[in-house]
């Protein structure tokens, strides 16, 4: 009796449920890391240069800080109020696009400060296709008026 419970617990193979455990994390881990490897190859190639030597962030960064003393309190609170539907951990970087975009917007324009309708074109033009539903409903909640854009919304 005491050698068949000794030989259960010394034998060489290990037991189904150790190794549907190791199985399950393998797949956790693997999946895991290719999505972190898909944002962060996305990140890279915003990092790549284009054809005129400047990457996509130089020129974010470029209308950012050419675009800085045409900013006012009011609106870089409104910039703010735009954002918040972006969840916490992506604002920062977002706010950031955003502003690079409203930026180059006012300067093409030859404005003298950024305006709201600069801050709506440009929050338009910045937000990404597969947003625009969200854009919209975002919009439309806050009674933010939007009709003379509406061609932006793709």
């Amino acid at each position: 009796m005491i050698t068949g419970t000794l030989f259960l617990f010394l034998s060489a193979a290990p037991s189904g449920w150790f190794m549907n455990s190791i199985a399950f994390w393998t797949f956790l881990l693997l999946g895991s890391m290719c999505i972190g490897g898909y944002f962060m190859f996305r990140k890279f190639l915003k990092v790549l240069p284009k054809a005129d030597g400047k990457s996509k962030l130089d020129w974010q960064n470029y209308w950012v800080e050419r675009s800085r003393p045409m900013w006012s309190d009011e609106m870089k609170s409104f910039l703010d109020q735009l954002v918040q539907p972006v969840p916490g951990p992506f604002r920062d970087i977002a706010k950031h696009s955003i502003a690079a975009e409203i930026g180059r917007i006012a300067i093409e324009s030859n404005a003298e400060a950024v305006t709201r309708e600069h801050c709506i074109k440009g929050y338009i033009a910045a937000t990404p296709r597969r947003d625009s539903r969200f854009l919209i409903t975002f919009l439309e909640k806050n009674g933010i008026d939007y009709a003379p854009y509406r061609h932006l919304i793709k």
